[in-house]
């Protein structure tokens, strides 16, 4: 697993088998995001799978699930209202792209700095800068 970290409390990654929630946990994780659809491609694990492995390891799994290109504010409200429940949230998807958008889309909403979410989507590795010009705070 290619963990990136976002900021203090988020980190993404690409899709990872079930053998790494122990990673997870380990590290303080307390939930853990999926934004991928269930049956995306045929070598990922399913939902029950993860859910019962983040379980196994006393961690809740969310799944937050969008194909490409077709991320909602809804999906974006969604992420912000597990984000103010202040626990470290582990988000992935096929790449990690889609869960590092969302992670921006749900931080301008609560009204984090655009410039700092760019820096840190950059440092990661990702561009967020369509999400920063189509969702404003609120």
């Amino acid at each position: 697993m290619n963990r990136k970290q976002l900021d203090q409390q988020v980190s993404v990654s690409e899709q990872f088998s079930c053998d790494n929630m122990a990673l997870l946990a380990e590290s303080g994780v307390k939930i853990v995001v999926c934004n991928r659809p269930e049956g995306e491609t045929e070598d990922q694990p399913s939902y029950a799978d993860m859910q019962a492995a983040a379980a196994a390891q006393g961690m809740e799994f969310v799944a937050i699930p969008f194909s490409r290109g077709q991320m909602t504010r809804a999906h974006c409200h969604e992420f912000a209202e597990l984000l103010a429940r202040g626990k470290k949230v582990h988000a992935f998807c096929r790449t990690g792209n889609r869960s590092c958008n969302v992670w921006a889309a749900a931080r301008v909403i609560s009204g984090a700095d655009k410039r700092a979410l760019l820096a840190a989507a950059r440092d990661a590795g990702f561009d967020i800068s369509g999400v920063l010009v189509a969702f404003e705070a609120e």
